[in-house]
């Protein structure tokens, strides 16, 4: 045992790894995830279809074609026989109510930008998650070459019980101890391996059920390269924290809420004022006037105006509505910065508290558990200590090995998640490609 702990500790002083699946970089896993993503390429979708929406819905409607007979004599259904009959024509077009339509798309998108802001979010998601699934299997697959080094040596003191019982040397009891020690640590391994398999197969959830089927062996690992959320960390000073918080894509989505609210408010203003529209028609008569000429054409044109008399009920309350919904966007992303500094103030926390417990199993616990180790089996070689004594502290110094491994793949979890907020991921993502609409080809 005191060898495994030698290997733990200096696997753990000197630990740089790099994550990888094969020859696969844990950013290239990442990135691989992110593109198959399908919920990205719905908030895409979305977005696109809010930007199409948003230029169809600040378009002119289209004008109104009136084409009619006005005057035919019901006697003989002649146009040339009363000055009064005409065949007309006419056009109708109605405009928008002040800056109405260009406020509209520019609310709109506003709206698909905030979509936007959504697939930067969902992809900050996928990082993390990949990230914590990679972790976790790391650390199963730490222990389970910790548990197989241990029941490695385990077997071998069963071969010496069995040695010295032959000889007399040793009591029965002692060697059924050992044999059960070897079964539970079969057991041990056989939950890890469960543990494993599943989280492989929840990486399927964004690679494929293909690559489930056909993915090679992971190699995962504990920890990674923290270099860029070490530099954010210390660019940003934790009062600075709302700087930072306030450039993540779900803040920024927050801004924009409040852009369009408030360009709903600058919607609200201009139905105050009148909306006005225009027709113009142009009617030809066959028939002759009093006087036996050709009767002339006729040409009418109008103007319309719709005049917002009575606001009490529709405008006036329209208006107020769009201000409580300013203040109401305001105050949502207040809640969101203080939510997500508190879930950085904690994570930071952790993080603190870790590393410095991380650090007493590397300088001090490792090693003395490692001590305690030589001293009970000398002890036993002797005859100076009982076996229990031997598994007793073998099985300590195994779940300090295993309890020093947790803590560092607690440790990259908070990582993770403060990247998450504070950008500290280090990927490229293209934007998704989308089919073109066949009224566009």
């Amino acid at each position: 045992m005191s060898a495994l702990a030698d290997n733990i500790a200096t696997t753990q002083i000197t630990s740089h790894r790099t994550a990888q699946l094969g020859s696969v970089t844990l950013q290239q896993l990442i990135e691989w995830s992110i593109a198959n993503d399908a919920s990205r390429v719905r908030f895409y979708a979305q977005s696109e279809s809010l930007r199409q929406s948003g230029i169809a819905s600040s378009t002119l409607k289209d004008p109104v074609l009136k084409v009619g007979v006005g005057g035919l004599p019901t006697d003989s259904f002649q146009f040339d026989q009363d000055p009064m009959t005409n065949v007309s024509v006419g056009l109708m077009q109605q405009f928008g109510r002040g800056s109405t339509l260009a406020l509209q798309n520019q609310k709109t998108q506003k709206q698909a930008d905030g979509i936007e802001f959504q697939v930067q979010t969902r992809e900050l998601e996928i990082a993390n998650s990949i990230s914590k699934l990679w972790y976790e299997l790391g650390f199963q697959q730490q222990s389970e070459r910790v548990l197989l080094e241990s029941q490695d040596l385990m077997r071998e003191m069963v071969r010496f019980i069995q040695t010295n019982y032959a000889i007399g040397n040793s009591e029965s009891q002692d060697l059924i101890q050992a044999q059960l020690q070897v079964s539970k640590l079969d057991e041990k391994l056989q939950a890890n391996r469960q543990m494993q398999n599943r989280l492989i197969a929840q990486l399927s959830e964004w690679l494929g059920a293909q690559w489930l089927s056909n993915s090679p062996t992971l190699k995962a690992t504990t920890t990674s390269d923290w270099q860029r959320l070490e530099d954010r960390l210390l660019e940003h000073r934790r009062s600075d924290y709302y700087a930072i918080l306030n450039q993540h894509p779900m803040a920024r989505m927050a801004d924009i809420e409040i852009a369009a609210s408030e360009t709903q408010v600058a919607i609200a203003e201009e139905a105050y004022k009148p909306q006005f529209g225009v027709e113009a028609m142009y009617a030809h008569r066959q028939a002759n006037n009093m006087r036996g000429e050709p009767a002339p054409d006729l040409v009418s044109a109008y103007v319309t105006m719709d005049i917002p008399l009575f606001t009490g009920n529709r405008q006036d309350k329209n208006h107020a509505a769009a201000e409580y919904q300013v203040v109401a966007s305001k105050s949502k992303k207040d809640a969101l910065l203080s939510q997500m500094y508190a879930k950085v103030s904690a994570l930071t926390m952790d993080r603190q508290n870790l590393t410095e417990r991380l650090e007493r199993y590397r300088q001090s616990l490792l090693s003395q558990a490692k001590a305690r180790t030589k001293a009970v089996e000398r002890g036993y070689e002797n005859s100076t200590a009982q076996f229990s004594d031997v598994i007793t502290a073998s099985r300590d110094e195994l779940a300090i090995e295993l309890e020093a491994l947790r803590l560092e793949t607690d440790l990259s979890l908070v990582n993770s998640d403060l990247s998450y907020f504070l950008g500290g991921f280090d990927y490229q993502a293209s934007t998704p490609v989308l089919s073109v609409p066949s009224k566009q080809q």
